[in-house]
């Protein structure tokens, strides 16, 4: 096996862990501070904007108007909606924009 295989392989391990072993660690509590569940409540829009910052301090025009759109669709639509109005846009925008 080529070695890219062997780090996918590696990293979905890795993954799989990081997530067994923090919902087992959060399991053997019978109640969870407010504080602790807003916390965790906050980790996907961390995430998010970690995928998404570094991106769009490089990003250009066509890039910009996914971001615009997805952040009008995003209170009105959902999560999953602002994200397939966000690729939507940007790939139209890369295949007709110069």
């Amino acid at each position: 096996m080529s070695a890219t295989l062997w780090i996918i392989i590696a990293g979905a391990i890795a993954t799989y862990l990081t997530r067994v072993g923090g919902h087992l660690v959060i399991s053997r509590f019978d109640h969870i501070h407010p504080r602790v569940e807003a916390g965790l409540n906050a980790v996907p829009a961390a995430v998010l904007t970690t995928l998404v910052a570094p991106a769009a301090l490089s990003a250009g025009p066509t890039e910009w108007a996914a971001l615009v759109v997805a952040a009008v669709v995003s209170p009105r639509g959902g999560l999953m909606a602002m994200f397939l109005a966000g690729a939507v846009v940007l790939v139209l925008a890369r295949q007709f924009v110069p």
